[in-house]
């Protein structure tokens, strides 16, 4: 399981680290992935619900779908593999999050510097006026909720047809491009345009390392690949880069 020392002494002399994240990371702590909710929901495909149209058409059916799949979020807590990227900002001078995820953990974690690519499930906005509703009380309620303008009250993610949120898109971009070292922890690298990350990283010489335990497109392309789950490695690797730096 122990990371090379190329990517140890990488790190420590890394200026710019960015962790891409996907839902490999948030099953963790025990959230299903978006592809395969349970219960109730198991007879509708993501494609059915997460959609503007299919809001339009019934915006309560759509409300309960994500109230269940929010209450899960809420009630999971930071796993040892969020925890270690958290930890990796006291070891070296900029640590950027770039995540697919929707469900808030890494905040929860202490990552100061977290780009959602697909919006947040724990926010929420007006369909029509696009007013913004963050009240957490939200996230209780069973009913769709309707804005002083008339409109419906949406969760504020990327649902399937729309666009990536542009300024996170620019920031994530270059972000991978300057990046030192890029992990690449728990993502399919199968969804794009995200999947292009790690590749920006290679292009612009970084140094990619995927963690999955699972091989994806990036796995032969990557400079290391930890078959690992990141509650396990991840750990580990911040322990190891701490003991060094210690050791001068």
């Amino acid at each position: 399981m122990q990371p090379s020392n190329t990517l140890l002494q990488r790190l420590a002399n890394a200026r710019l680290v960015v962790v891409f994240t996907g839902a490999g990371v948030s099953a963790e702590s025990g959230i299903s992935t978006f592809r395969s909710p349970d219960g109730l929901w198991a007879k509708f495909s993501p494609q059915e619900l997460a959609n503007v149209d299919a809001f339009l058409r019934n915006p309560q059916l759509v409300w309960e779908w994500y109230q269940a799949r929010r209450q899960a979020m809420t009630q999971a807590q930071p796993n040892a593999g969020h925890r270690a990227i958290a930890a990796l900002e006291t070891l070296i001078p900029k640590v950027v999050v770039i995540t697919q995820n929707i469900d808030g953990l890494h905040a929860r974690a202490g990552s100061g510097d977290v780009i959602e690519l697909h919006g947040s499930a724990l926010r929420n906005f007006c369909i029509q006026c696009r007013r913004r509703y963050d009240d957490p009380a939200l996230l209780t309620l069973q009913e769709v909720q309707q804005c002083q303008c008339g409109g419906f009250i949406r969760p504020d993610v990327v649902w399937f047809g729309e666009m990536l949120p542009a300024d996170a898109v620019e920031r994530a971009w270059q972000l991978a491009a300057e990046a030192t070292v890029l992990f690449s922890v728990g993502t399919s690298s199968l969804v794009w345009p995200a999947a292009e990350l790690p590749f920006v990283a290679l292009e612009n010489g970084g140094y990619v390392v995927e963690i999955n335990t699972e091989t994806t497109p990036l796995t032969p392309k990557a400079h290391e690949h930890l078959p690992f789950p990141s509650g396990a490695v991840l750990p580990e690797i911040v322990g190891m880069l701490r003991t060094m730096k210690e050791e001068g």
